[in-house]
């Protein structure tokens, strides 16, 4: 089942995206040029907000509703407010809903038009969430999706697939690993991954922690 909360889907940055790629790419060859700076440093920069300074906000929120039930029932009710109780909030992040995987539904967010992410709890978009096989494919074969990530679910269970947009961004609230009752919330928040909170992955399992 898909799930597009918005039709009207008004994008802040679908049509001037290329062209701001462009103006990028265009001043990052003028300072490499210049050496002002290294793009192999420049790459490793990026590589950490991608998978480990942003992620671990999220990985955060995420054990701390592991732990917390009355933080979960907020985080539920209202995501955007209880994230900012962690200090996660800004552009990108002002609209949040949270979506619960269960042993029965299994979500899984994309952004069909461009590339709309919430930037305070997972940091910068990784490259393969903006292309657009995985734009198109997210929506036709979710199923066939989450294989080609090495997730594969009982057919029994049902893949819902929401659809990011600039009024709204979704965080996935993964399930629990099992045997992780004794671990405390730092423990628990190694275990999350970024992809299990976009819905292409699932959480670590204990002892596999990064």
């Amino acid at each position: 089942m898909n799930d597009h909360p918005d039709s009207h889907h008004d994008h802040e940055h679908g049509s001037e995206l290329s062209e701001a790629a462009l103006r990028v790419r265009a001043l990052e060859t003028i300072l490499t040029e210049k050496g002002y700076i290294d793009p192999a440093a420049l790459d490793v920069i990026i590589e950490t907000y991608e998978t480990k300074i942003g992620p671990r906000n999220g990985a955060r929120v995420v054990a701390r509703a592991w732990r917390d039930a009355d933080f979960k029932a907020r985080l539920m009710a209202d995501a955007t407010a209880a994230i900012a109780e962690l200090g996660y909030s800004g552009r990108q992040g002002e609209h949040m809903r949270v979506v619960e995987n269960t042993p029965v539904l299994h979500n899984m967010v994309v952004c069909t038009l461009c590339s709309c992410y919430p930037w305070p709890v997972l940091g910068l978009p990784p490259v393969w969430y903006k292309s657009t096989p995985y734009r198109s494919r997210a929506v036709i074969d979710p199923r066939g999706v989450l294989k080609d990530f090495g997730v594969e679910l009982p057919v029994t269970t049902r893949i819902r697939v929401w659809d990011s947009t600039a009024e709204m961004r979704y965080l996935v609230l993964p399930m629990r690993p099992s045997g992780t009752e004794g671990l405390g919330e730092e423990e628990l928040a190694a275990l999350v991954t970024r992809d299990s909170m976009i819905g292409t992955g699932l959480p670590l399992s204990e002892g596999r922690a990064r």
